[in-house]
């Protein structure tokens, strides 16, 4: 069994504009390191420049900031700002914006849980 490196590195193949873009043009970019075998737990870097758009987050996710800034703002109109060197957990089920201030990296575990149908 081997030892994964988070690196921090851009990798164009993850490029993308996120959807239900609110304001600004954003681009984030996804670094996905690590699968496991039964594919419900993620690892990796992420990157985003600034901009703000709507979510609903599906699975349940730690993530640690190095760089920039981050505001999200949940349905009820609350708001969490989290800057470098904190670290956050977004539940499944979370509704609301996410606001890049700063361009951001950071670095994610996620663990998105397999739901089997009863038929």
């Amino acid at each position: 069994m081997e030892v994964k490196r988070v690196n921090y590195e851009y990798d164009q193949n993850g490029r993308y504009t996120p959807e239900n873009v609110i304001k600004g043009s954003p681009s984030a970019m996804t670094n996905n390191v690590y699968t496991d075998k039964t594919e419900n737990f993620h690892a990796g870097s992420w990157f985003a420049t600034p901009g703000i758009w709507s979510f609903e987050q599906k699975t349940e996710e730690f993530c640690y900031l190095i760089e920039g800034e981050v505001k999200l703002t949940n349905s009820e109109g609350k708001e969490f700002t989290f800057k470098a060197g904190e670290g956050l957990v977004i539940p499944s089920g979370f509704k609301g914006t996410w606001e890049t201030v700063k361009p951001i990296k950071k670095v994610y575990a996620v663990y998105e849980r397999k739901i089997e149908s009863k038929l």
